[in-house]
């Protein structure tokens, strides 16, 4: 390597002529390669490296500088003329350097052979944002590991939790890397070692790539060098930048693709870039060449712009500029305060403290040691490592740079240095990624690297111990967040000196941190990396000054006049930074606090807290009282520390008292945490209102589910500790104060609040006590494991509402940080699952709205497990609390375990820790007994402003009180004595049980004057209230809340430090009330009279508004005392809840059975009626009012809601079409003459007459469904590999198209059009909702339509609109013929009338022009709106399918559209039917069929095209003809299509609308009858044409023996013979042998087999044949089994002699009924098949057999997995543009690739999906997104989602597969849209449509 050393000729001004290699070399590159590497293999290869160097130095030349450093505009005319480009001259380097690599060989060889050295162990394929990867959970020992998905689908992992995600910031595959995730998930390529069994490389192999890559990356080193441009002020050198990147595409890409020959290359790869050597040789800096120096001195300035040093470069050491945003400086006086940041040793780090510039901020900005200056200022790069990394973070990540560095990674070597390179360049990081504009694309590519650094343990531990990986991430972190802070506004105004971040600052609004924070939860998920942050002091320190910067952000001020101008939405950045850059590095350092060894740890952190938090309360100089009208829902050191103290004590077994403060600490500890609780109650109160609706949302996303374990519980918890060691009388008191009701608080019936306006105080008193229930109730840290907490969880938020899977793991809170691993989805996770919930699994109601599978909570526990404690707490909507009610009601109701409203149930809680006991004594304390009694007082009273909630709680509070009553009662005999009656009387202890007893005689209150207790007189011996007012009244006797926590605190002061006396500063009410408001109070002299046992007696007595209701249950059942968990009290109301407590009461002591006994001896007198004050009428809640006022229009919706039911009910059905209500419309009794119709629109009803015609509202579609039926039921399967491919030859509409396009090319046209139907594709099918209107009331509707700018779904110019009766989708309007609507029994009489008389009168009327009650000449409304209603119809398809004659616009192509629109809707119907009639009976569509209505109409039209009467089909059938030959037509002329081509169905048609309407029954019978001899002889010789040469010839003979018997022509046998004989005339059967196998079945023919052919051949025709007789003349259809179909609908149309007996085997033939001598007309007809099958054989034998037996229409199949799908499809190209598809999508009636929304495949503004969904289903489209899993209707111009027929194993869909869990295919969901496709009900069950405006 030695040679390699050579120096660089780099640089210099550009030569007159690029200087091409020596002509010698020059000759042949790989001559040259060659020949060097047999120099450089000799021993003494000096000669060879120079010489190779020298060729180096010309190729890799620097010297066409990419951009000049003149900047701008030359920059870019530099690169392009200068340099040439991208031009030819890097091309011929790139070419150099391949060929010298391969040392004169091959390049592909030399790439396969290096390949073949590859120790493939580790995957460490790497992939960019977007690319779809796989997460193993139960595989993963990191969280982040991934696989790629060929990794994932070789590995085995049936079973596992793993899911698909699409990677967002890009990623590699972890796949054999046994640090990250455990070998058994290892795919089968990467589970062997195979290190051990390939050979080592040779030495020859590699030399040449280890002379010339070094040199290789210098030069692009240089190229980065000479393209950076300091960016200015202007934007446009980003452009360069990228400017310069693309050129340098080729050499990024030449290097991936070296690193991808495996691992023989990588390792020369890592020595290249980590050797010192080389990078110091080559990069020397200032030598003898002009060039090097140019391209070090921008390297230099580089750096320096960067804000860096280079510690050995003297010029620039030291001259650090303003702006770089690291420069320090002191803020005076505010040092001291927040303490210097980084007192941490450094004695392993130089010592460089670059001078300290003074740049002048806004901003505050804090002291600095001089440890950080170094690891923010100092860079020294030694090697091309280094240098490139730097280069990468310059240019802002580029993605080919990023790709390329960790392509490298699987070089363990490598992985090493380059992680160790990344955390010396992390400072620089963070500035890059501050300046950035980019900093989303920027934050995505630093995590696409670190994370493949950090998750791995093993290295993020040695980088801890080699390069203080901590103290850097710490540094960086407060250096960050130091450039955006603020002065903290809260509390102290003016004198705070804290500071905060500002969350407006683009760093926290854009989340610009979060790389470097979840860099750092993610080495702190390292046991061996978070230990030694725990122990590192310095760090601890360090931290807690971080997360002081996020104490008290975004402080709220109530604003108290108008409403706030601008609403901020800072509260997302706050909450998104507490949680990220506080709370999930709390959980990560948590997760390793979980054993006695480690409470050393918890010691520190508890230490550091404690000391941040003093220092907080001294910066903001806080003493007692909290500002007012202030709140920060921000108070990350608060959590920190009470986190740290649950974990100590639930873990660690340490003891409490000894990581607690003292009391002063305490009170001053619990002031912030009560506040928020407080301002909670008041933003609920909408007390806040005027701030806007983020400050909802904040009261909202503080409890919200992923945000309340970091929040709003550690904050509970913090308040139940020092709860439970401060005095109780002081936190009740401080409790009420906070919460401002203390005014509230009053015996007397009127009261004054000072600072609270009337209408909140109810609320806010319901929030006080709901809070201190919750404070006493909850046990989440106070004693439940794991799995309980998990379990109480869960069933809060099931008994809100069912819940998806999904959805409840999202609302369970996540214990630890999402990056540590531990997934709710855990074992535990399902089995607490499955033990409280039962799974519902989804269902389909019809109306077609899909549920979810839910998990619903099981009976057991609502019984016994509904807490609504719990449900409080998790609410983020008051309503739902409503609903768990609801539930909780609704399952009571159904169980019958009570009948009325309950009230919520009390629930036993888990014991308390021990720790925790004191947390009780708050339940007996004086002041709590004095507020309970207060209140139920009040509420026995009437007092106003307190509700049933308020009863609720306090019930629930004494019963709290009642459960854990600690001490013994013996004494409670003896009276109570000494000092504990300060109170004057009112209680004399502070257990409750006794308390409960003591009578409270008279109590002096304070009342405004007006009040009506000042009237009476006062008696001598009185108690006093419990609130009067600051000013104390002379008497000592009145006791105040306020008053008596002042004392308290200053006791506890006094006891804590005696000098902090002058602290205290004495705080005047002033502020609270405005002056000059505060009324005259007077005292006055209550008498009581009561105790707690007393007034709940009442109160029994008043809720159940009887007299003496209440009777101790104990006098009848002495056994209540002795068992007394009675199930009957554990569910009801608030009597049940007093009862409750009234046992409890007397079962805790002997004294309160008595004395309940006696209570209830005594009769009591009725409580007083309120006599109500004028003022006090007009304040009679609003509430009240309201609440009546919605009870009325609730009553009003019920009975409006039930009428629209009946109406409904009676008008329509439009989500059953099963029960049938027939509408007048069917209704035909023999004597009405006319049809009477009601309009939806005026109401009115009568007939449709000329004038004014009726018609029925309908929706015309264009349908392919028929065209999609193939031969065979099994559907087709969706193609998953490329050799699956569907090819629609077979279908329906394709076999249609051939047999047409075969006709018109040896007929004539105009007999072709006649002889088939279209319609398959792009048929139009008309249904209609069965209401009427009048057209004249319908136009008027559309103008108003047209009028009215609401977006609807539809549009109106389009002619659609919604029935104005049942809202269903619709398009135009069907007129109905005057006169009756089913033809009148007087047409049906059944007449003896002769066939041939029939025949007769069938062709004279069809010869009869227009014989119309109507001539068609005198225009009428009626037939105007005939034709308008054609028009429509024409319109509803593409003219594609209305146009199949050769001669466009001929009057036989509309002939041929309009009967093919009878035969669409006939054969639709029959499909809905499920293709036969066996199940008869009415229509499925009923009433909602228009077949008749549509007859008309196509009928009226038909008959102005009369068809010629010599080509008049009808007589073909009916006559014979003289002189057969003459029909044939001269040579010139094409002939007509022979009759036994014609579809008789068709034909059929074509008769009936051709005669006058309303038809005769004997002529449609006739028509009929005539009809199936033409078919019959089809079916024979389509059956002649099947069977073998063998057995025609046996036919043949068989069927001329009888055919002089009697019944000849009802024969069967004769028949087929005579066809034998006549069709063999021709050339017909003569074939060349080959054909012959192809054409016949391989079967025998049977006579059964035959009977049954021909049945088959003939029952679609007598299937649609009943159809139109049922629709024309109202006949109901008799239902059958399948096997006697035939015979059935045979002799339902008048087929089979009604004398035919049914003993004998049914012979089809039998209904036959020749109306000439059958033997001739078959001569006739077979002779013009003879004659055509004389010249083309082929094609009549094809006409002949028909396949007309389809099966019905199927969507394709799809696999049961939806990974098949998604694997296949998601990569895949599409056909069109070869692209892989942004939205690929996929057909699911074809199975044709689109792409959805592409620009690639536009043609015309049609984007592909539109275009496909015109050309597939005639404007209807059914799409599935691959993407996303859900299915897209395209329907003309609207389109909807549908949804997703994926369901995961929970039921559930996965939109977008945002999840990714494995999706199986839900058959009845499948089957739900198949069903709709056919049936053509999108339009009317799908409700959410919108147009696509052709862009989908």
């Amino acid at each position: 390597m030695a040679a390699a050393a050579a120096a660089a000729a780099v640089g210099g001004p550009q030569q007159s002529q690029p200087e091409l290699p020596a002509p010698g070399l020059a000759l042949d590159k790989a001559a040259t390669a060659a020949h060097l590497k047999a120099a450089l293999s000799r021993p003494d290869n000096r000669a060879g490296a120079e010489e190779l160097q020298a060729l180096l130095e010309r190729v890799l030349s620097a010297e066409r500088p990419l951009a000049s450093a003149a900047g701008g505009e030359e920059a870019a005319a530099a690169a392009a003329g200068g340099g040439g480009g991208p031009g030819a001259a890097e091309e011929e380097a790139l070419e150099w350097c391949k060929c010298l690599l391969a040392g004169g060989g091959g390049y592909d060889e030399f790439c396969a052979a290096v390949r073949a050295y590859d120790p493939a162990a580790l995957c460490g394929l790497v992939w960019t944002a977007n690319f779809v990867a796989y997460r193993c959970r139960t595989c993963g020992i990191s969280p982040c590991m991934s696989l790629c998905a060929e990794c994932f689908h070789q590995g085995d992992h049936t079973g596992h939790d793993f899911n698909m995600f699409r990677s967002q910031a890009g990623g590699a595959c972890d796949c054999g890397d046994s640090n990250v995730m455990r070998e058994s998930g290892f795919c089968k390529r990467h589970q062997i070692k195979s290190s051990s069994n390939i050979p080592c490389v040779p030495k020859d192999l590699l030399m040449m790539s280890e002379f010339v890559l070094p040199r290789f990356i210098f030069c692009l080193i240089q190229y980065l060098r000479d393209g950076y441009n300091e960016p200015a002020a202007d934007v446009s050198s980003e452009k360069d930048l990228n400017k310069v990147l693309q050129l340098l595409e080729p050499q990024i890409s030449f290097l991936e693709d070296l690193t991808k020959m495996g691992g023989a290359m990588r390792s020369v790869l890592t020595q290249v870039l980590t050797n010192q050597q080389n990078y110091k040789d080559l990069t020397s800096g200032p030598g003898e060449n002009a060039c090097a120096k140019k391209s070090h001195e921008k390297y230099l300035i580089a750096l320096k712009s960067s804000g860096l040093t280079y510690p050995e470069d003297k010029l620039v050491y030291g001259i650090q500029e303003p702006s770089a945003g690291t420069s320090t400086l002191a803020v005076q006086g505010f040092a001291g305060a927040t303490g210097t940041l980084g007192q941490v040793d450094s004695s392993d780090e130089e010592d460089q403290d670059g001078s300290q510039g003074l740049g002048k901020r806004k901003r505050v900005k804090l002291s600095s040691g001089t440890k950080d200056q170094s690891i923010m200022d100092v860079l020294k790069h030694k090697s091309f490592l280094e240098e490139l990394l730097f280069w990468t973070i310059k240019y802002e990540f580029p993605q080919k740079m990023v790709t390329f560095l960790l392509n490298m990674l699987p070089d363990q070597e490598y992985k090493v240095a380059f992680t160790k390179t990344f955390v010396q360049h992390y400072a620089f990081i963070m500035k890059t990624l501050k300046k950035s504009h980019e900093s989303d694309t920027m934050s995505n590519r630093i995590v696409h690297i670190s994370v493949q650094l950090f998750s791995n343990e093993e290295l993020a531990r040695q980088v801890t111990e080699e390069c203080q990986l901590l103290d850097i991430m710490v540094t960086v972190l407060l250096y960050m967040m130091e450039s955006c802070l603020i002065k903290s506004e809260l509390q102290d105004e003016e004198n705070s000196l804290h500071v905060v971040v500002n969350c407006g600052e683009a760093l926290l609004k854009n989340n610009t941190y979060w790389p470097l924070v979840s860099d750092f939860i993610n080495i702190l998920s390292h046991q061996s990396v978070a230990k030694r942050f725990l122990e590192d002091h310095g760090l601890l320190v360090t931290w807690m000054n971080f997360v002081s910067f996020f104490q008290g952000m975004n402080l709220n001020k109530r604003e108290l006049n108008e409403h706030v101008e601008f609403e901020s939405q800072t509260y997302y950045a706050a909450f998104a930074a507490e949680l990220e850059a506080c709370a999930q590095p709390m959980w990560g350092l948590l997760s390793h606090c979980k054993i006695r060894e480690t409470q050393e740890y918890t010691r520190n952190v508890v230490r550091y807290c404690l000391e941040a938090l003093q220092d907080w309360f001294d910066a903001i100089n806080f003493v007692d009282e909290p500002a007012p009208n202030q709140v920060t829902f921000h108070l990350p050191l608060h959590r920190y520390y009470a986190m740290f103290l649950s974990k100590a004590v639930k873990c660690q077994e340490l003891d409490l008292d000894s990581v607690l403060p003292d009391q002063e600490m305490l009170m001053k500890l619990m002031i912030h945490p009560l506040q928020i609780q407080a301002s909670l109650a008041e933003i609920h109160s909408n007390m806040w209102v005027r701030n806007g609706l983020q400050i909802k949302g904040q009261a909202m996303t503080y409890v919200q589910s992923h945000f309340c374990n970091s929040m709003i519980d550690p904050d509970i918890y913090l308040l139940q500790v020092c709860a439970s060691r401060l005095d109780p009388d002081y936190f009740i008191s401080s409790v009420f104060e906070r919460f401002k009701v203390v005014d509230l608080l009053t015996m007397a019936s009127q009261h004054q609040n000072t600072v609270l306006d009337a209408e909140h105080e109810r609320s806010m008193l319901e929030g006080a006590l709901t809070f201190l229930v919750i404070l006493l109730s909850l046990r989440l840290h106070l004693g439940m494991s794991d799995d309980e907490i998990l379990r109480a969880e869960m069933v809060a938020q099931l008994c809100m509402n069912d819940r998806t899977h999904s959805s409840l793991l999202d609302l369970i809170p996540e214990n630890p940080n999402p990056k540590s691993g531990i997934i709710p989805g855990s074992y535990s996770f399902e089995s607490v699952l499955s033990a409280v919930a039962d799974f519902k699994a989804p269902v389909f109601e019809p109306g077609g709205s899909m549920q979810q599978g839910m998990y619903t909570p099981k009976a057991e526990v609502w019984d016994q497990e509904f807490d609504p404690v719990m449900v409080i707490l998790r609410t983020v909507y008051r309503r739902d609390v409503q609903s768990a009610m609801d539930r909780y009601t609704a399952f009571l109701k159904q169980s019958g375990k009570f009948p009325g409203n309950p009230w919520p149930p009390y629930k036993k809680r888990t014991s308390l820790h021990p720790s925790y006991k004191g947390l009780m004594r708050l339940l007996h304390c004086k002041t709590l007994h004095i507020v309970l009694f207060t209140l139920l007082y009040k509420i026995l009273m009437d007092h106003q402003n307190l509700s049933e909630h308020v009863l609720c709680m306090v019930l629930y509070l004494i019963e709290l009180g009642l459960e854990n009553s600690t001490e013994d009662e013996s004494d409670e005999e003896t009276s109570v004595g000494g000092p504990e009656r300060c109170h004057d009387s009112w209680f004399p202890g502070s257990n409750l049980v006794s308390n409960m007893r003591h009578f409270i005689n008279y109590v002096r209150v304070r009342v405004p004057e007006t009040a009506p207790e000042v009237k009476r007189d006062s008696p001598a011996s009185t108690s006093s209230d419990n609130l009067g007012s600051l000013q104390n009244s002379g008497t000592a006797q009145v006791f105040s809340l306020v008053a008596e926590r002042r004392k308290k605190f200053q006791e506890i002061i006094n006891r804590s430090n005696s000098e902090a006396n002058q602290v205290v500063r004495p705080k005047t009410s002033s502020k609270w009330s405005a002056p000059g408001s505060a009324p005259q109070l007077t005292t006055a002299i209550l008498e009581i009279k009561e105790s707690i046992l007393s007034l709940l007696i009442k109160l029994h007595h008043k809720l159940s508004g009887k007299q003496n209701s209440y009777y101790p249950p104990w006098l009848d059942d002495i056994e209540i005392l002795i068992q007394p968990e009675i199930p009957k009290y554990s569910h009801g109301d608030g009597i049940t809840a007093v009862e409750r407590i009234l046992l409890k009461a007397a079962l805790q002591s002997r004294m309160n059975k008595r004395i309940i006994e006696e209570i209830c001896r005594k009769v009591t007198p009725p409580v007083p009626p309120k006599k109500i004050t004028a003022a006090e009428k007009k304040t009679l809640d609003k509430e009240e009012r309201r609440q009546k006022a919605r009870e009325r229009q609730q009553k009003l919706l019920a009975e409006f809601a039930s009428r629209q039911k009946s109406f409904m009910e009676t008008a329509m059905d439009v989500d059953s079409p099963e029960n049938d209500i027939p509408m007048e419309i069917t209704t035909a009794e023999p004597q009405v003459s006319e049809a009477v119709y009601d309009c939806v629109i005026c109401g009115q009803s009568g007939p449709s007459s000329e004038d004014r015609p009726t018609g029925l509202v309908v929706l015309l579609q264009a349908s392919s469904v028929l065209g999609q039926c193939r031969d065979n039921v099994e559907p087709k399967k969706l193609p998953i590999t490329e050799e699956e491919q569907i090819y629609p030859w077979d279908t329906c509409a394709a076999v249609h198209d051939v047999r047409l396009s075969l006709l018109q090319r040896y007929f004539k046209d105009s007999s072709c059009l006649l002889a088939v139907s279209i319609g398959w594709e792009g048929g139009v099918y008309v249904q209609t909702c069965g209401h009427t209107l009048h057209i004249d009331c319908h136009k008027s509707y559309m103008e108003s339509l047209r009028n009215d700018q609401v977006l609807q779904g539809f549009s109106v110019d389009k002619g659609e609109f919604t029935c104005p009766l049942c809202r269903q989708f619709a398009n135009s309007v069907l007129p109905c013929y005057p006169g009756s609507n089913v033809e009148n029994n007087l047409w049906q009489r059944p007449s003896n009338k002769s066939m041939q008389d029939l025949i007769k009168e069938v062709e004279e009327l069809q010869g009869r022009p227009g014989a119309f009650p109507v001539s068609i000449s005198s225009e009428t409304n009626l037939s105007k709106e005939m034709e308008s209603v054609m028009k429509d119809i024409k319109n509803t398809t593409q003219k594609k399918y209305r146009d199949y004659s050769k001669t466009p616009g001929s009057p036989d192509n509309d002939f041929l559209f309009m009967y093919s629109v009878a035969r669409t809707n006939l054969e639709l119907e029959l499909i809905h039917r499920g293709g036969n009639l066996c199940s008869g009976g009415a229509s499925t569509a009923g009433k909602r069929s228009c077949l008749n209505q549509l007859f008309h109409v196509l009928a009226l039209h038909m008959r102005l095209y009369s068809i010629d009467s010599e080509y008049n089909p009808w007589k073909k059938l009916t006559q014979l003809v003289e002189d057969m030959n003459s029909q044939l037509g001269n040579e010139e002329q094409q002939p007509e299509v022979p009759i036994l081509y014609h579809d008789v169905t068709s034909l059929l048609l074509i008769q009936i609308l051709m005669m006058p309407q309303p038809l005769h029954k004997e002529h449609f019978t006739c028509i009929v009858k005539v009809l199936f001899t033409l078919l019959y002889t089809q079916a024979l010789a389509a059956l002649s044409v099947k069977c073998s040469e063998e057995d025609r010839s046996a036919w043949k003979h068989m069927g001329a023996l009888k055919k002089n018997t009697c019944d000849a022509e009802k024969s069967y046998e004769v028949l087929l013979s005579f066809i034998i004989n006549e069709l063999s005339k021709g050339k017909l059967y003569h074939e060349e042998g080959t054909q012959e196998c192809v054409m016949i079945s391989p079967i025998a023919w049977s006579p059964e087999s035959m009977e049954k052919y021909l049945q088959d051949f003939c029952l679609p025709f007598l299937r649609i044949t009943s159809l139109l007789q049922h629709h024309l003349f109202g006949e109901d259809l008799p239902s059958c089994q399948e096997e006697e179909e035939f015979s059935v609908l045979a002799s339902c149309l008048g087929l089979l002699p009604t004398f035919y007996q049914t003993e004998h085997p049914f012979i089809s033939a039998s209904c036959l009924e020749w109306p000439v001598p059958p033997f001739d007309i078959i001569t006739q007809w077979c002779f013009e098949i003879k004659s055509f099958t004389e010249r083309h054989a082929e094609q009549g034998k094809a006409l002949l057999i028909q396949e007309s037996r389809w099966k019905l229409p199927h969507l394709l199949q799809l696999p049961e997995n939806y990974n098949t799908i998604f694997q296949y499809y998601h990569r895949k190209t599409c056909s069109v543009c070869t692209k892989v598809p942004k939205d690929p999508a996929v057909c699911l009636v074809c199975g044709t690739f689109v792409c959805l929304k592409g620009l690639c495949c536009k043609q015309q503004s049609y984007c592909e999906c539109v275009l496909h969904s015109q050309n597939c289903g005639a404007g209807t489209g059914i799409f599935l997104l691959i993407n996303a899993s859900v299915i897209i209707i395209i329907r003309g111009h609207r389109f909807c989602l549908w949804g997703s027929v994926y369901l995961d194993a929970h039921g559930e869909e996965d939109r977008d597969l945002r999840r990714g869990k494995p999706l199986y295919i839900c058959k009845e969901r499948y089957k739900v849209l198949e069903q709709q496709w056919i049936s053509h009900t999108f339009d009317h069950i799908n409700k959410r449509w919108g147009p696509h405006y052709n862009g989908l």
